[in-house]
Protein backbone atom coordinates (compact mmCIF):
# COMPACT_ATOMS: atom_id res chain seq x y z
CA UNK A 1 0.00 0.00 0.00
CA UNK A 2 1.44 3.29 -0.77
CA UNK A 3 1.93 6.42 1.61
CA UNK A 4 -1.22 8.63 1.69
CA UNK A 5 -0.65 11.65 -0.22
CA UNK A 6 -2.80 14.84 -1.48
CA UNK A 7 -1.63 15.82 -4.79
CA UNK A 8 -2.01 19.61 -5.34
CA UNK A 9 0.10 20.49 -8.77
CA UNK A 10 -1.90 18.74 -11.53
CA UNK A 11 -3.14 19.81 -14.95
CA UNK A 12 -6.17 17.32 -15.75
CA UNK A 13 -5.35 17.91 -19.61
CA UNK A 14 -1.19 16.95 -18.81
CA UNK A 15 -2.46 13.22 -17.35
CA UNK A 16 -4.36 12.97 -21.37
CA UNK A 17 -1.88 9.46 -21.86
CA UNK A 18 -0.71 9.10 -25.80
CA UNK A 19 -3.30 5.87 -25.89
CA UNK A 20 -6.10 7.98 -24.95
CA UNK A 21 -5.35 10.81 -26.89
CA UNK A 22 -5.67 8.84 -30.16
CA UNK A 23 -8.67 6.95 -28.53
CA UNK A 24 -10.61 10.40 -27.87
CA UNK A 25 -9.18 11.76 -31.81
CA UNK A 26 -10.89 8.33 -33.02
CA UNK A 27 -14.11 9.15 -31.69
CA UNK A 28 -14.19 12.76 -32.54
CA UNK A 29 -13.18 12.45 -36.24
CA UNK A 30 -9.64 14.60 -34.87
CA UNK A 31 -6.24 13.72 -36.83
CA UNK A 32 -3.17 13.80 -35.06
CA UNK A 33 0.23 14.73 -36.48
CA UNK A 34 1.60 11.22 -34.96
CA UNK A 35 1.23 7.70 -36.57
CA UNK A 36 0.92 6.02 -33.11
CA UNK A 37 1.24 6.11 -29.61
CA UNK A 38 4.88 4.89 -30.12
CA UNK A 39 6.33 7.77 -32.20
CA UNK A 40 3.73 10.24 -30.02
CA UNK A 41 5.42 9.12 -26.98
CA UNK A 42 8.93 10.19 -28.90
CA UNK A 43 7.92 13.42 -29.41
CA UNK A 44 8.18 13.99 -25.21
CA UNK A 45 11.31 14.96 -25.11
CA UNK A 46 11.48 18.36 -24.13
CA UNK A 47 13.94 21.12 -24.11
CA UNK A 48 12.22 23.81 -22.33
CA UNK A 49 8.74 24.63 -20.82
CA UNK A 50 7.38 26.15 -24.05
CA UNK A 51 8.67 23.45 -26.13
CA UNK A 52 6.20 21.14 -24.13
CA UNK A 53 3.37 23.48 -24.20
CA UNK A 54 3.10 23.16 -27.95
CA UNK A 55 2.58 19.85 -28.03
CA UNK A 56 0.25 19.64 -24.54
CA UNK A 57 -1.86 22.31 -26.49
CA UNK A 58 -1.78 20.26 -29.58
CA UNK A 59 -3.34 17.50 -27.93
CA UNK A 60 -5.79 19.03 -26.38
CA UNK A 61 -7.62 18.48 -29.86
CA UNK A 62 -8.77 15.26 -29.02
CA UNK A 63 -11.06 16.41 -26.03
CA UNK A 64 -14.29 17.60 -27.47
CA UNK A 65 -17.22 16.24 -25.66
CA UNK A 66 -18.20 16.19 -21.63
CA UNK A 67 -17.49 12.09 -22.33
CA UNK A 68 -14.20 13.07 -23.09
CA UNK A 69 -13.47 15.22 -20.02
CA UNK A 70 -15.08 12.05 -17.80
CA UNK A 71 -13.00 10.00 -19.59
CA UNK A 72 -9.68 12.05 -19.15
CA UNK A 73 -10.78 12.72 -15.14
CA UNK A 74 -11.65 9.11 -14.66
CA UNK A 75 -8.34 7.50 -15.95
CA UNK A 76 -6.23 10.04 -13.73
CA UNK A 77 -8.34 9.16 -10.29
CA UNK A 78 -7.69 5.84 -11.26
CA UNK A 79 -4.16 6.34 -11.77
CA UNK A 80 -3.60 8.63 -8.82
CA UNK A 81 -5.43 6.17 -6.26
CA UNK A 82 -3.41 2.95 -7.04
CA UNK A 83 -0.16 5.30 -5.97
CA UNK A 84 -1.99 6.67 -2.77
CA UNK A 85 -3.51 9.79 -3.86
CA UNK A 86 -6.71 10.74 -1.01
CA UNK A 87 -7.35 14.09 -1.96
CA UNK A 88 -6.35 16.05 -5.66
CA UNK A 89 -6.82 19.28 -6.36
CA UNK A 90 -6.88 19.37 -10.15
CA UNK A 91 -6.31 22.55 -12.07
CA UNK A 92 -7.92 22.74 -15.94
CA UNK A 93 -6.86 25.31 -18.35
CA UNK A 94 -10.63 26.76 -19.57
CA UNK A 95 -8.99 29.22 -22.22
CA UNK A 96 -7.32 26.95 -24.15
CA UNK A 97 -10.63 24.94 -24.80
CA UNK A 98 -12.93 27.39 -24.95
CA UNK A 99 -10.70 28.88 -27.93
CA UNK A 100 -11.21 25.55 -29.86
CA UNK A 101 -14.64 26.39 -29.88
CA UNK A 102 -15.14 23.99 -26.23
CA UNK A 103 -17.60 26.25 -23.81
CA UNK A 104 -16.70 26.07 -20.61
CA UNK A 105 -19.71 24.35 -19.13
CA UNK A 106 -18.85 21.55 -21.64
CA UNK A 107 -15.35 21.22 -19.25
CA UNK A 108 -16.69 21.77 -16.55
CA UNK A 109 -19.80 19.67 -16.26
CA UNK A 110 -17.66 16.43 -18.33
CA UNK A 111 -14.76 16.73 -15.46
CA UNK A 112 -17.43 17.28 -12.75
CA UNK A 113 -19.20 13.79 -14.06
CA UNK A 114 -15.97 12.00 -12.79
CA UNK A 115 -15.06 14.09 -9.96
CA UNK A 116 -18.34 14.41 -8.52
CA UNK A 117 -18.03 10.49 -8.12
CA UNK A 118 -14.62 10.09 -7.03
CA UNK A 119 -14.43 9.39 -3.63
CA UNK A 120 -16.95 6.64 -4.07
CA UNK A 121 -15.50 5.28 -7.32
CA UNK A 122 -11.90 6.01 -5.98
CA UNK A 123 -11.54 6.49 -3.03
CA UNK A 124 -10.04 10.03 -3.69
CA UNK A 125 -11.84 13.10 -2.57
CA UNK A 126 -11.45 16.07 -5.08
CA UNK A 127 -11.76 20.03 -5.59
CA UNK A 128 -11.13 22.25 -8.94
CA UNK A 129 -9.17 25.28 -9.68
CA UNK A 130 -9.52 27.09 -12.62
CA UNK A 131 -6.17 28.46 -13.99
CA UNK A 132 -5.53 31.47 -15.99
CA UNK A 133 -2.92 31.25 -19.17
CA UNK A 134 -0.40 33.96 -18.05
CA UNK A 135 0.53 33.85 -21.82
CA UNK A 136 -3.22 35.39 -22.47
CA UNK A 137 -4.35 39.00 -21.92
CA UNK A 138 -5.26 40.14 -18.59
CA UNK A 139 -8.55 40.78 -20.51
CA UNK A 140 -9.13 37.26 -21.65
CA UNK A 141 -8.75 35.73 -17.83
CA UNK A 142 -11.31 38.32 -16.34
CA UNK A 143 -13.59 37.15 -19.60
CA UNK A 144 -12.61 33.53 -18.10
CA UNK A 145 -13.72 34.26 -14.68
CA UNK A 146 -16.71 35.50 -15.65
CA UNK A 147 -17.80 32.77 -17.73
CA UNK A 148 -16.47 30.40 -14.45
CA UNK A 149 -19.65 32.14 -12.50
CA UNK A 150 -22.19 29.93 -12.76
CA UNK A 151 -19.65 26.64 -11.74
CA UNK A 152 -18.56 28.31 -8.48
CA UNK A 153 -20.40 25.91 -6.36
CA UNK A 154 -17.55 23.20 -8.05
CA UNK A 155 -14.61 25.64 -8.59
CA UNK A 156 -12.65 26.27 -5.44
CA UNK A 157 -10.24 28.37 -6.63
CA UNK A 158 -8.23 29.92 -9.26
CA UNK A 159 -4.43 29.35 -10.77
CA UNK A 160 -1.74 30.82 -12.96
CA UNK A 161 -0.13 28.75 -15.21
CA UNK A 162 1.62 28.48 -18.88
CA UNK A 163 4.56 30.55 -20.23
CA UNK A 164 6.10 32.22 -17.17
CA UNK A 165 8.86 34.16 -18.52
CA UNK A 166 7.96 37.68 -19.40
CA UNK A 167 4.52 37.59 -18.08
CA UNK A 168 4.52 38.85 -14.48
CA UNK A 169 2.05 38.13 -11.58
CA UNK A 170 1.33 42.06 -11.74
CA UNK A 171 -0.48 41.54 -14.76
CA UNK A 172 -3.41 39.61 -13.08
CA UNK A 173 -4.19 41.87 -10.28
CA UNK A 174 -7.27 42.90 -11.14
CA UNK A 175 -8.49 39.24 -11.97
CA UNK A 176 -7.10 38.15 -8.38
CA UNK A 177 -9.06 41.01 -6.80
CA UNK A 178 -12.63 39.91 -8.05
CA UNK A 179 -11.28 36.11 -7.39
CA UNK A 180 -11.11 37.12 -3.87
CA UNK A 181 -14.32 38.85 -4.05
CA UNK A 182 -16.14 35.77 -4.99
CA UNK A 183 -14.63 33.61 -2.35
CA UNK A 184 -11.96 31.89 -4.25
CA UNK A 185 -8.78 30.31 -3.12
CA UNK A 186 -5.69 31.67 -4.54
CA UNK A 187 -2.72 29.67 -6.24
CA UNK A 188 -0.08 31.11 -8.69
CA UNK A 189 2.71 29.49 -10.54
CA UNK A 190 5.91 31.40 -9.49
CA UNK A 191 9.44 30.87 -10.04
CA UNK A 192 9.81 27.46 -11.92
CA UNK A 193 11.63 29.07 -14.83
CA UNK A 194 10.43 33.27 -14.18
CA UNK A 195 12.99 34.96 -10.86
CA UNK A 196 12.26 34.90 -7.36
CA UNK A 197 10.73 38.16 -7.74
CA UNK A 198 8.08 36.74 -9.44
CA UNK A 199 6.96 34.38 -6.26
CA UNK A 200 7.18 37.68 -4.19
CA UNK A 201 5.01 39.26 -6.38
CA UNK A 202 2.39 36.39 -6.77
CA UNK A 203 2.57 36.63 -2.76
CA UNK A 204 2.11 40.70 -2.53
CA UNK A 205 0.00 41.27 -5.65
CA UNK A 206 -1.79 38.33 -6.19
CA UNK A 207 -2.14 37.44 -2.46
CA UNK A 208 -1.67 33.52 -3.01
CA UNK A 209 -2.10 31.51 -0.57
CA UNK A 210 0.32 28.62 -2.44
CA UNK A 211 2.89 28.73 -4.56
CA UNK A 212 3.02 26.29 -7.48
CA UNK A 213 6.37 25.16 -8.02
CA UNK A 214 8.28 27.93 -6.30
CA UNK A 215 11.68 26.32 -7.18
CA UNK A 216 13.35 29.82 -7.32
CA UNK A 217 12.98 30.66 -4.30
CA UNK A 218 16.37 29.06 -2.80
CA UNK A 219 18.12 32.11 -4.66
CA UNK A 220 16.69 34.70 -2.09
CA UNK A 221 17.89 33.97 1.13
CA UNK A 222 15.19 36.49 2.91
CA UNK A 223 12.40 35.49 0.78
CA UNK A 224 12.93 31.72 1.86
CA UNK A 225 12.65 33.23 5.43
CA UNK A 226 9.32 34.82 4.51
CA UNK A 227 8.01 31.94 2.87
CA UNK A 228 9.07 29.67 5.92
CA UNK A 229 7.69 31.96 8.73
CA UNK A 230 4.25 32.78 7.18
CA UNK A 231 3.78 28.69 6.25
CA UNK A 232 3.59 29.34 2.88
CA UNK A 233 3.07 26.10 0.53
CA UNK A 234 5.77 25.29 -2.23
CA UNK A 235 4.29 22.18 -4.56
CA UNK A 236 6.85 21.42 -6.16
CA UNK A 237 6.91 18.74 -9.35
CA UNK A 238 10.34 17.06 -9.48
CA UNK A 239 10.33 14.76 -12.63
CA UNK A 240 8.87 17.73 -14.20
CA UNK A 241 11.65 20.10 -13.54
CA UNK A 242 13.92 17.75 -14.73
CA UNK A 243 12.22 17.00 -17.81
CA UNK A 244 11.85 20.82 -18.50
CA UNK A 245 15.45 21.44 -17.77
CA UNK A 246 14.68 23.78 -14.52
CA UNK A 247 17.68 21.43 -13.01
CA UNK A 248 19.73 19.33 -15.09
CA UNK A 249 19.49 15.81 -12.90
CA UNK A 250 16.98 14.64 -10.24
CA UNK A 251 19.92 14.52 -7.89
CA UNK A 252 20.59 18.28 -8.20
CA UNK A 253 17.14 18.74 -7.14
CA UNK A 254 17.21 21.14 -4.19
CA UNK A 255 14.14 19.44 -2.09
CA UNK A 256 16.19 18.09 0.65
CA UNK A 257 17.85 21.48 1.45
CA UNK A 258 14.32 23.11 1.22
CA UNK A 259 13.37 21.24 3.65
CA UNK A 260 16.13 21.08 5.82
CA UNK A 261 15.51 24.99 5.49
CA UNK A 262 12.12 24.61 7.25
CA UNK A 263 9.92 25.06 4.08
CA UNK A 264 6.85 23.85 3.72
CA UNK A 265 7.52 21.62 0.39
CA UNK A 266 4.60 19.42 -1.18
CA UNK A 267 6.06 16.57 -4.16
CA UNK A 268 3.12 16.49 -7.22
CA UNK A 269 3.43 14.87 -10.86
CA UNK A 270 2.40 18.50 -12.80
CA UNK A 271 1.59 17.19 -16.04
CA UNK A 272 2.60 12.96 -15.44
CA UNK A 273 1.45 11.61 -19.20
CA UNK A 274 4.46 13.61 -19.98
CA UNK A 275 6.56 14.28 -17.55
CA UNK A 276 7.15 9.88 -16.87
CA UNK A 277 5.30 9.50 -13.77
CA UNK A 278 2.22 10.32 -11.34
CA UNK A 279 2.20 11.20 -7.72
CA UNK A 280 3.71 8.43 -6.58
CA UNK A 281 6.74 7.80 -8.84
CA UNK A 282 7.87 11.65 -8.31
CA UNK A 283 7.93 10.45 -4.40
CA UNK A 284 10.00 7.25 -5.23
CA UNK A 285 12.10 9.01 -7.29
CA UNK A 286 12.95 11.55 -4.48
CA UNK A 287 13.49 8.46 -2.06
CA UNK A 288 15.36 6.76 -4.57
CA UNK A 289 17.43 9.66 -5.77
CA UNK A 290 18.06 12.34 -2.99
CA UNK A 291 18.57 9.62 -0.35
CA UNK A 292 15.22 10.92 1.58
CA UNK A 293 14.36 9.00 5.02
CA UNK A 294 11.05 7.42 5.69
CA UNK A 295 10.30 10.44 8.59
CA UNK A 296 11.15 13.19 5.18
CA UNK A 297 8.55 11.20 2.92
CA UNK A 298 6.05 10.78 5.82
CA UNK A 299 7.00 14.85 6.17
CA UNK A 300 6.15 15.73 2.43
CA UNK A 301 2.65 13.58 2.46
CA UNK A 302 1.94 15.59 5.82
CA UNK A 303 2.63 18.50 4.58
CA UNK A 304 0.04 17.65 1.35
CA UNK A 305 -2.69 17.32 3.45
CA UNK A 306 -1.99 20.60 5.53
CA UNK A 307 -1.15 22.73 2.68
CA UNK A 308 -5.02 21.76 1.14
CA UNK A 309 -7.64 23.60 0.33
CA UNK A 310 -9.68 21.31 3.21
CA UNK A 311 -10.77 24.19 5.41
CA UNK A 312 -14.03 23.55 5.04
CA UNK A 313 -13.42 20.35 6.12
CA UNK A 314 -11.44 19.95 9.10
CA UNK A 315 -12.57 16.48 10.23
CA UNK A 316 -11.44 15.06 6.98
CA UNK A 317 -8.24 16.70 6.69
CA UNK A 318 -7.51 15.37 10.34
CA UNK A 319 -8.53 11.60 9.52
CA UNK A 320 -6.04 11.68 6.11
CA UNK A 321 -3.74 13.25 8.25
CA UNK A 322 -3.50 10.61 11.14
CA UNK A 323 -3.82 7.87 7.65
CA UNK A 324 -0.18 9.65 7.15
CA UNK A 325 0.82 8.85 10.87
CA UNK A 326 -0.19 5.42 11.35
CA UNK A 327 1.50 4.32 7.78
CA UNK A 328 4.29 1.96 8.29
CA UNK A 329 6.44 1.76 5.28
CA UNK A 330 8.02 -1.53 4.41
Amino acid sequence: MPLPKAELHLHIEGTLEPELAFLLAERNGVTLPYADTDELRKAYQFEDLQSFLNLYYELMAALRTEQDFADLADAYLARAAAQGVRHAEIFFDPQAHISRGVGMGTVVEGLWRALGRSAENHGVTTKLIMCFLRDESAESAMETLEAGRPYLDRITGIGLDSAEVGHPPVKFREVYEAAAALGLRRVAHAGEEGPPEYITEALDVLGVERVDHGLRCVEDPALVARLVRDRIPLTLCPLSNVRLRAVDVLADHPLPAMLDAGLLCTVNSDDPAYFGGYAGDNFRAVRETLGLTDDRLRELARNSFLASFLDDDEELRARYLAEVEAYEFD
